[in-house]
């Protein structure tokens, strides 16, 4: 199904625009990784866990990553729950584009080429 689509699809299918919600990127050691533990620090600032993914991204330590999207306009909340939890939150956007995003957009759209050389 991917061949079938260009590049602005395929980004759209891995990372869909979500109409009023954020996205947050945290890293965590493995050891103390847990969903279900995330969850509930969203769930905890009365926001909506809408997607969880463990990403192939490595923080700076080499700590995994996770993406998190928060049924929120506003990423500060959650963001602030999950440092609460443990977790640090190394990235967030929320549901307002702006000229960050086209220009995430764009290097998602570099990976992706490099990713299918």
């Amino acid at each position: 199904m991917s061949g079938e689509l260009d590049r602005s699809g395929q980004l759209e299918a891995l990372l869909p625009e979500q109409p009023d919600a954020s996205f947050l990127l945290v890293a965590c050691n493995p050891e103390d990784y847990s969903a279900s533990a995330m969850a509930k620090a969203v769930e905890d600032c009365d926001a909506q866990l809408i997607g969880l993914s463990v990403t192939g991204m490595r923080d700076s330590s080499g700590r995994p990553v996770v993406a998190l999207t928060v049924g929120t306009a506003t990423a500060d909340g959650a963001a602030r729950s999950l440092e609460r939890y443990g977790y640090e939150v190394i990235h967030t956007r929320s549901a307002r584009p702006g000229p960050e995003h086209e220009r995430n957009m764009e290097r998602l759209g570099e990976l992706l080429h490099y990713l299918e050389m």
